[in-house]
């Protein structure tokens, strides 16, 4: 069948959830039997989110083609098992360096250049380009309706609505309908507005995504109806769920497949496959135990610049059957006396990515504190570094071991690559490139040791994981740190750069270069994160 096209809009308030609501009917419709493709459209002026503090915009996620995208395409691949690319998220400042470039080179040839049609056109191209036969193409609109800087966004999507027509286009406005406590009921009016803003600018949604804090009553869906101009059956509550995983059976409960599927005239009879979604709730819901992971990093205070870390811990919580409580701790604190004592009561110590000198040292501390009191560690990409530095200090006895990252050490133990290769092609970099886009980033091969613990838990010699970092750790002192019990069991192909150190006779030791979280799934968690949260679980059984 030809694609059809799903738009998600967002209005009354920020963060109501388009990501999830996206990835949730990804999932429905793939459990019906369809293939799906996730694409965000982000209206700011970046090119990509690779720039921008994490405390502004969360997590960074990256593809397995090196694009720095927006987190909800962490959510797409998450619930979906779909794997993004580069062409599923695009910025204004990309349309519009497209754009730009373009007109520069003549190519509009002499037309003044407008946002439409321009603009729109390029927009409605890149939403429909890169795609084989996917039966649906699910596209969040970000920002809420109303923004200035949405606006060539939403026009461009009423453009492609009014090409392709009905029978291959809907729209799905996902609103908030608060409750007034003083009042005692739920309040419609903020919806209504939001879908009246939506209609001025030429776009009539479809269904509604009502979310909300408590049930919403047959009266109140009959209202939203009315005085927005859909079906009742499309109007669908949205409850807050105790875990994310349950939205797609939220969703189905309330027929939000079913209304996509009725609008495009597919068969409804039949209900869709979700026994892989109740193995995931029940599993969550029904722990056979509990282990908490301390994560001791710089941006703590928004767990959204952790999200994809997060969810993966929980994915090997789910393959272990235990609950796996966090612990989240600010690297700075260990640079004080007596803040070491926070990690008494936890069974795992991790360390994330992160960039820059503050909060070095500290973490320095953890995962001393983490090898000495023999407690699982995990360090990743920056954790994996400051893992070889503390092990070059204390035990190697490489006492001005440091990063070029925050100077000049003496002993560079960790230092910028500047070229490396990729497949067969030579990829370089100096230290006057611009910070964006200039990182190690997609997919790399690594060759794992054998004999290694690392070949114990992926069971393979050869593996590929995506990468976002510009330091490596030095190769030209593997000899004298593997001397010392830290073992390089991962390389790049060429031998050239240390992806994964282990240390041994440590219970579980481990620092990865690259970034596994990106590539876990409720339904197929990574095996470095049920490996670690097994150790945990080791480590809860002898305190």
């Amino acid at each position: 069948m030809a694609t059809r096209f799903v738009f998600i809009t967002g209005g009354v308030v920020s963060s109501l959830g388009k990501g999830i609501a996206s990835a949730a009917l990804g999932a429905l419709l793939q459990a019906r039997g369809y293939t799906v493709r996730l694409r965000k459209l982000d209206p700011y002026l970046n090119v990509d989110p690779g720039t921008m503090s994490p405390f502004q915009h969360g997590e960074v996620f990256v593809t397995d083609d090196g694009a720095e995208t927006d987190l909800d395409l962490g959510h797409y691949e998450r619930f979906t098992g779909v794997a993004s690319r580069q062409s599923d998220n695009v910025t204004t400042g990309r349309i519009y360096s497209s754009v730009i470039s373009k007109e520069r080179k003549g190519d509009y040839l002499g037309a003044t250049v407008q946002v439409i049609p321009h603009v729109t056109d390029a927009i409605k191209n890149f939403i429909q380009a890169d795609l084989g036969d996917e039966d649906f193409v699910i596209c969040e609109i970000g920002g809420t309706v109303g923004d200035i800087e949405s606006l060539p966004f939403l026009e461009a999507i009423r453009q492609l609505g009014n090409e392709l027509g009905l029978k291959r286009s809907i729209f799905i406005h996902l609103t908030l309908v608060p409750f007034i406590q003083a009042a005692g009921e739920l309040k419609t009016k903020p919806t209504q507005h939001s879908v009246k803003e939506l209609l001025g600018l030429g776009i009539q949604p479809q269904i509604l995504i009502c979310r909300i804090e408590r049930p919403m009553s047959q009266s109140d869906k009959s209202k939203i109806a009315l005085f927005c101009n859909v079906q009742e059956d499309c109007v669908i509550s949205a409850v807050d769920s105790e875990t994310i995983y349950s939205v797609p059976m939220d969703y189905q409960t309330q027929g939000l497949d079913k209304a996509v599927c009725k609008h495009f005239s597919l068969p409804i009879s039949k209900e869709p496959n979700m026994k892989v979604w109740n193995e995931i709730v029940n599993s969550i819901h029904k722990p056979d135990g509990e282990v908490t992971i301390a994560i001791v990093g710089k941006y703590v205070q928004l767990p959204d610049a952790y999200k994809s870390l997060s969810e993966a811990l929980d994915h090997g919580g789910i393959s272990n059957k235990v609950k796996v409580n966090l612990k989240w701790l600010d690297s700075e604190i260990f640079e004080k006396d007596k803040a070491l004592e926070e990690l008494e009561d936890v069974h795992g110590i991790l360390v994330p990515g992160g960039f820059g000198e503050r909060g070095a040292e500290g973490k320095i501390k953890a995962v001393q504190f983490a090898r000495e009191r023999n407690i699982p560690y995990f360090g990743i990409c920056f954790g994996m570094q400051m893992g070889v530095v503390e092990v070059a200090r204390n035990i190697a006895n490489i006492k001005n071991a440091g990063s070029t990252e925050f100077g000049n050490p003496d002993e560079p133990v960790i230092g910028l690559m500047t070229e490396w290769y990729k497949g067969e092609s030579l990829e370089k970099r100096d230290t006057e490139d611009d910070i964006g886009g200039t990182m190690r980033l997609g997919a790399y091969d690594c060759k794992i040791r054998a004999g290694s613990k690392i070949e114990g838990i992926y069971k393979k010699s050869l593996i590929s994981e995506r990468h976002r970092h510009r330091y490596e750790v030095n190769i030209n002192y593997k000899d004298v740190l593997e001397k010392s019990g830290l073992k390089f069991s991962g390389l790049s192909p060429d031998g050239l750069l240390p992806e994964i150190i282990e240390l041994e006779g440590h219970p579980w030791f481990i620092g990865v270069q690259f970034h596994p979280e990106l590539k876990s799934k409720p339904f197929d968690p990574h095996p470095l994160f049920v490996s670690f949260i097994n150790a945990a679980l080791a480590q809860a059984r002898l305190v």
